[in-house]
């Protein structure tokens, strides 16, 4: 099944990385005092923050005290639960389906193989992770892994949907979920939406407290526009068909309609201390994951704190 192989790809990839990135003392002594913010060990029972009840939260996990003052239920956090969690997701949308050639990875796939990847890298690390927007606790181990690959490929089944009146496609960009301060989130997607709205899911995490990378994926086709000639382009989010009659003539504007769009991420994501990684489907996936991997180590604010 693809699904299988997307998991067993992820897997080989993570395994790639531990000789260059946890063998080294001072990343791995990061990740150990925990390089998203957690506090230190033996704290993890010290009260955090009270949030509201999702699907997915235990009923035993509810604080009736505090529910009982308001119409809404609400759940205890500790500050190990709150700090030490990392939120994934992948842009899963239509658009997502695309690749320029035969035996390339589409950006879907790809998305999927380095969220999965680094999965695995952040339990390993004993990190707690969950796919944000599924109502997923952050737990961690494999069985953690596990849950967020099935969960990725039950919303791409569903968007997917054999029953088209039923089919529910999935958004290009992030839901705005509420996730305690010093969380992380990690966000891949090729990441060609407006800019401003873009901004607004920076801003609402950021707002909030939440620390975040940002994945671009695209195909390299997107990226160098290789084409010639008398071309006609059709949206895969029934944006409609274009026709460009001599695509070499609009290759340098197109170039420097990406690099605008590239540079507006950077913007974006520099007030909000996030990071922004660019990756192409043509390319090794563990540069990506080693780059993204290494930010998450964060040893410049580590050492500032």
């Amino acid at each position: 099944m693809a699904q299988a192989s997307i998991l067993n790809r992820s897997l080989e990839l993570a395994g790639t990385l531990p000789a260059l990135m946890v063998a080294a003392d001072r990343v791995a002594a990061t990740v150990i005092q925990g390089v998203h913010g957690r506090r230190r060990v033996g704290q993890g029972d010290a009260f955090w923050q009270y949030r509201p009840f999702r699907d997915g939260d235990s009923a035993s996990r509810v604080d009736w005290r505090q529910s009982a003052r308001s119409r809404h239920l609400f759940v205890r956090e500790t500050e190990w639960e709150a700090a030490a969690s990392v939120w994934l997701w992948r842009d899963a949308s239509p658009s997502m389906q695309y690749a320029s050639l035969r035996g390339l990875d589409t950006k879907a796939v790809r998305a999927e193989l380095l969220t999965l990847a680094l999965a695995n890298l952040l339990t390993d690390a004993s990190e707690r992770i969950a796919l944000l927007g599924t109502g997923m606790r952050p737990i961690t181990g494999r069985i953690a892994v596990r849950r967020v690959a099935e969960a990725m490929f039950a919303e791409t089944r569903d968007a997917a949907g054999t029953d088209t009146a039923k089919a529910r496609p999935l958004a290009s960009l992030p839901p705005l979920m509420p996730l305690p301060a010093h969380g992380t989130i990690v966000l891949v997607s090729d990441w060609l939406d407006p800019l401003d709205k873009i901004e607004a899911v920076v801003r609402y995490y950021a707002s909030a407290g939440v620390r975040g990378h940002i994945v671009q994926v695209l195909d390299p086709a997107e990226e160098d526009l290789p084409f010639d000639g008398h071309v006609k382009f059709e949206g895969l989010e029934a944006e409609g068909q274009h026709t460009v009659r001599r695509v070499e003539t609009v290759r340098g504007a197109y170039g420097a309609r990406l690099a605008a769009q590239r540079d507006g991420l950077q913007r974006l994501a520099r007030p909000a201390d996030w990071t922004v990684h660019f990756h192409r489907t043509d390319r090794p996936p563990q540069t990506a994951l080693l780059s993204l991997y290494l930010a998450m180590a964060d040893l410049r604010r580590l050492n500032a704190a």
